[in-house]
């Protein structure tokens, strides 16, 4: 039976938010915090916060590695941006911050990895997939260009072997009508499904379908349905984990209030590639409480990414003397 580890950040004005956090679980649906809610590792280079997380097991390496968007609205939104995203849109970070450990518990400190093009505004949100075909690992994010002026973000694609070589960056998946972000891809049964977050027509999350990971892509339009219970404009970052039932929770972050009523909500789906999810929490759209809902979070997540793990590793993380860490023990 697996357990869960859930990498994310925490949505603060302070700079202790931006930085990596983790939560477990032993069914998905009820989360624990580690290290009392505080950081279990922090950003020194860069933009000096990260946000946006993934994270995977690399085939070769054997080693866990954590990636992240080089971003701190705690330092870098009051300064250099001016309190604009408009301005983090075409002159964000290019970069982005990487961790790795061989047992999820002694990670290495955090490096930048510079694969982003000049074009580029930004690069968000880092997603990765082991791509079958290929035996290599397919990282995406969403980046502006300055084709339109910085105007529409893309999903953009590079593959890495060991995340320390990476090809030229790729155009993934371009919305003809809006821009994209949030990209978050999964395998079923040989199919690649890609959730993103659309910037319009509709504000809401979609799915997408391939026969590649590395596309072309179209449209589940069955998921479209499944969203009718989300008001435009108040979710994104979606991820997603298959559960040892075999079914899909997928959580999508919920943004629509400032402070403490943010975070994940979450859906459940049999399949992938029935697109039909429903949500699944004590306080649905509807106003009816579900009675199999289990879900409980102990304070808001944001933007992350959830990883099967063993019994072993679940106890070795939650054992672990995080606030030792803070030490250094050999100066």
């Amino acid at each position: 039976m697996s357990a869960y580890l859930f990498v994310h950040f925490r949505e603060k004005i302070t700079p202790d938010g931006e930085q990596v956090h983790f939560a477990l679980s032993r069914d998905g649906f009820q989360w624990e915090s580690v290290n009392h809610g505080l950081p279990v590792l922090w950003t020194y280079y860069g933009s000096r916060g990260a946000r946006d997380f993934t994270i995977c097991r690399c085939k070769a390496t054997g080693k866990f590695c954590i990636i992240a968007t080089d971003l701190s609205l705690a330092y870098g939104m009051r300064n250099e941006f001016h309190h604009s995203w408009e301005e983090i849109s075409r002159h964000g970070s290019r970069q982005l911050s990487i961790w790795e450990s061989d047992d999820l518990v002694n990670w290495s400190e955090q490096r930048l990895l510079s694969i982003g093009l000049e074009q580029f505004g930004c690069m968000w949100a880092p997603d990765v997939i082991y791509d079958r075909a290929s035996d290599d690992y397919v990282l995406h994010w969403s980046s502006s260009h300055c084709a339109d002026d910085y105007r529409r973000k893309a999903i953009y694609y590079s593959r890495t072997k060991d995340f320390v070589s990476f090809t030229a960056p790729q155009l993934l998946y371009q919305k003809a009508d809006s821009g994209v972000i949030d990209s978050a891809m999964y395998e079923e049964n040989g199919q690649y499904y890609l959730f993103v977050k659309s910037e319009g027509n509709p504000e809401k999350i979609i799915l997408l379908r391939s026969d590649s990971a590395a596309g072309p892509f179209e449209r589940v339009h069955a998921f479209d349905e499944s969203m009718a219970v989300c008001q435009s404009g108040l979710y994104e970052a979606p991820t997603a984990i298959r559960l040892d039932d075999g079914r899909w929770c997928l959580f999508i972050d919920y943004y629509g209030v400032r402070g403490k009523g943010q975070g994940y909500v979450p859906f459940v789906a049999d399949s992938l590639s029935s697109g039909q999810f429903r949500r699944y929490d004590a306080a649905r759209a509807d106003g009816k409480a579900d009675q199999e809902a289990a879900f409980s979070f102990p304070y808001g997540f944001k933007h992350g990414t959830i990883l099967a793990i063993t019994q072993e590793e679940y106890d070795r993380i939650r054992n672990h003397d995080w606030q030792g860490d803070q030490f250094e023990v050999n100066p």
